[in-house]
């Protein structure tokens, strides 16, 4: 297992307090592309006083899971647990096997391997594996897995960003055994701050995963808010729709600037410029914060701006 005290400080989009330490101004000047977030959340209304006061309650808990069941047409034999953060999952999973290697794809976000690394595991690009990871879509280039890919005795399906793209979901795997799918509240929906995600799996793994978690790990106010959006199917629809059509208007801004497009989503786009740090500073020149990788000299990933940041990341590219 990992010493705590050695762990390097995970590379991640967000964290704009550094651009603002780096470049000035104040964080509502700044607009973030830097992650893969909705601009345009799902809108939270409904909240009363006792969401806030009293303890999470398991009727609007089990309410929460039936949405979630109906949303993501979970079948039957499979398990749901709420969590307070897909990243709390992701913390938990490698306790769930004894250690061994797991297969991890390169390039995708760290907090997976990250997990894995600090309860003894070893990390691998390659099967057969004791476990493998499976970002679907991933992030950054967007890579969609198949049910072929679905190969180790402990397989993780990371959906954070599957809401975008539901007719490439593997959630009809949700039911073999040795499988955990996860589904986050901060990517599609918009709402990184609430601090909601999903453990749709193996029933035994999902058991095991709640004991880890204890009583009323989610918050009032996130069960009622995660019922509401899962249960507005209009919303979803539209905004899908929404979603692309600024995709595509991205891809047409950044490509008439020689970026070569490598992949993404809907929420977020991979580029290949001829110098990704530079490309960095002459947008936070503008106050834009985008996303650069230390693995790669020329990837820059940038989220989509909200309705009133077009014009200003048009003038800035």
């Amino acid at each position: 297992m990992t010493n705590l005290t050695e762990q390097t400080p995970r590379d991640h989009g967000g964290n704009l307090s550094a651009a603002v330490a780096r470049f000035g101004g104040n964080r509502t000047d700044w607009i973030d592309l830097s992650t893969g977030i909705n601009p345009e959340p799902y809108p939270v209304a409904g909240l009363s006083a006792q969401d806030w006061s009293a303890l999470p309650d398991q009727a609007e808990l089990d309410t929460l899971i039936q949405a979630a069941r109906d949303f993501w047409q979970v079948p039957d034999g499979a398990a749901i647990l709420p969590a307070p953060g897909a990243s709390a999952l992701i913390a938990a999973i490698p306790t769930l096997a004894n250690a061994a290697s797991v297969e991890i794809t390169k390039p995708t976000y760290n907090e997976h391997a990250g997990a894995f690394e600090n309860q003894g595991w070893q990390v691998t690009d390659s099967g057969p594996t004791s476990a493998r990871v499976l970002v679907h879509p991933n992030n950054p280039d967007g890579r969609i897995w198949t049910a072929e890919d679905v190969n180790a005795p402990l397989t993780v399906i990371d959906e954070s960003f599957c809401d975008i793209c539901p007719e490439h979901t593997l959630i009809d795997l949700a039911n073999r055994p040795g499988t955990v799918i996860l589904k986050s509240f901060g990517k599609f929906w918009g709402l990184a701050g609430l601090r909601l995600g999903f453990a749709i799996g193996d029933p035994t793994l999902i058991a095991r995963l709640r004991m880890l978690q204890g009583p009323w790990a989610v918050s009032g106010p996130a069960l009622r808010i995660g019922a509401q959006a899962l249960q507005n199917h209009t919303w979803a629809e539209e905004t899908r729709i929404r979603l692309a059509t600024d995709r595509a208007r991205m891809d047409e801004v950044m490509t008439a600037r020689d970026a070569n497009l490598v992949g993404g989503t809907d929420l977020f786009r991979l580029y290949e410029v001829d110098d990704a740090a530079a490309w960095q500073e002459k947008l936070a020149d503008h106050q834009i914060w985008s996303r650069i990788f230390p693995y790669s000299g020329t990837y820059l990933r940038l989220g989509l701006p909200p309705a009133t940041g077009w014009a200003r990341f048009e003038a800035a590219v």
